[in-house]
């Protein structure tokens, strides 16, 4: 009998944290975290620049991402440990239709703790499993190293560096781009 395509499950037990699909319940949460992240994020999420959005405004974001998911263009999660938010991490079809891009944030009073590695590493073995994807890559800005230390770590390869408008305070207007495919896959 074939076997049936993998598909992005809905959470994933991680060492430390929960690696969960949003759910519109999450919003005041999510609203939480995102609050107390504001500082930490704000040199490198042009998102924040929008923040602080209300909780309503969060129940529509999560309910898109849910639209999304179930379209399979996007897949956010969020790090949970318990019912806290500490970070968040998606894949994107944004780079190509046989790729997907991984974004990741960590709540400050949860960094240095690996917790954007291992959900990055997660994120990665879950898409290499898909049967459309051919690769994932990782994007950052060149002055933003703790993001850098992430690809690195798993063993992408910086494939490029290229020009990107600035769009958030702390960047450089310089995007390195981390890539991950198949061959070079061992999970």
């Amino acid at each position: 009998m074939p076997q049936a395509p993998a598909a992005v499950p809905l959470e994933i037990v991680l060492v430390g944290f929960v690696l969960r699909r949003y759910r519109v319940e999450d919003a005041p949460a999510v609203a939480s975290a995102v609050g107390e992240s504001l500082q930490h994020l704000r040199p490198w999420m042009p998102w924040i620049a929008h923040e602080p959005a209300t909780v309503k405004e969060r129940e529509e974001l999560i309910a898109r991402w849910e639209r999304d998911w179930d379209e399979g263009t996007q897949y956010s999660f969020g790090m949970f440990q318990g019912v806290r938010v500490v970070g968040g991490a998606g894949l994107m079809r944004r780079i190509a239709k046989d790729g997907l891009e991984i974004g990741y944030w960590v709540h400050p009073d949860f960094t240095g703790r690996g917790f954007a590695t291992v959900a990055a590493g997660a994120l990665t073995t879950i898409a290499m499993r898909l049967a459309d994807v051919t690769h994932v890559e990782i994007h950052h800005d060149k002055a933003n190293v703790a993001s850098g230390r992430v690809p690195f770590k798993l063993g992408f390869e910086m494939v490029r560096e290229e020009p990107d408008e600035i769009s958030a305070p702390g960047e450089s207007g310089v995007s390195w781009i981390w890539r991950m495919d198949r061959a070079r896959w061992s999970r």
